[in-house]
């Protein structure tokens, strides 16, 4: 399972891009979230977090096979 980031998220994993082994793989988006916060814990600090699986955004109850390209899209701000 590989998971892309951008913008802030990119900068708290410290690379745009991670895969999870089959052992630690989320079953949903709730899941992964969580994992995120636990492997980086300044993922917390976000006051929001958008998802897409496959490039389409997911809410928490989307249920993960492994085989999918998750995006993790951090808030956006402008003016």
């Amino acid at each position: 399972m590989n998971v892309l980031f951008f913008g802030i998220t990119k900068d708290i994993v410290g690379s745009s891009e991670i895969s999870f082994s089959d052992e630690f793989k989320p079953i949903n988006v709730a899941e992964l979230k969580k994992q995120l916060v636990e492997s980086y814990p300044e993922f917390s600090k976000l006051n929001s977090l958008a998802v897409a699986v496959d490039s389409e955004y997911a809410d928490d109850n989307v249920l993960l096979k492994g085989n999918e390209e998750i995006a993790i899209i951090p808030p956006v701000s402008g003016g």
